[in-house]
């Protein structure tokens, strides 16, 4: 949604449909962004974790678009200029040149923003889906919540156990 937007939002549940696609075009990016880190990282558990988080991106997006189905619309992409910005802001860790410990914080630097931005998004659309009686929705949402918490918290763990450990010691 650009800041010269035309949409109009006449009800929370436009409100909600828009960023549901905002989410699911957040969602489709990031899956051709994961890879990319996956491919950057030298840290042999980072690698594993991008990877297993482009497994459930993918099953994130698959359930915006059961979400669309339940809702009688077909899957709809807006442009989700944040996550635009932060995968570029990804690729400029994945492009950068240094210490390979340290390119890897950098890394988890870029997709905790990412994860944070998720959870953020997530936790908003839970929450009107729960106001607008849609509980069982909510709880899919709530679904797809708890496991890009749980993401961000396994980055938190190998920042904090051994790549910042290693970015610290290089020289």
């Amino acid at each position: 949604m650009g800041l010269l937007s035309t949409t109009t939002f006449n009800n929370l549940n436009d409100l909600f449909i828009n960023q549901l696609e905002d989410l699911y075009d957040a969602e489709n990016r990031l899956t051709d962004a994961l890879p990319k880190m996956a491919d950057a990282a030298s840290s042999q558990q980072l690698k594993t974790a991008f990877l297993t988080h482009l497994e459930q991106t993918k099953g994130h997006a698959k359930r915006l678009e059961q979400i669309f189905s339940r809702l009688g619309m077909e899957p709809t992409r807006e442009t989700c200029q944040a996550m635009k910005g932060l995968v570029k802001e990804g690729s400029e860790m994945i492009d950068a040149g240094g210490d390979p410990a340290v390119k890897d914080a950098a890394l988890i630097a870029a997709a905790q923003r990412v994860e944070h931005y998720e959870i953020a998004g997530y936790g908003t659309v839970r929450t009107f889906a729960k106001q607008l009686g849609m509980d069982d929705i909510a709880r899919t949402l709530q679904q797809t919540l708890d496991e890009e918490g749980h993401t961000d918290k396994l980055l938190t763990q190998i920042a904090e156990g051994n790549v910042n450990v290693q970015a610290q010691m290089s020289r």
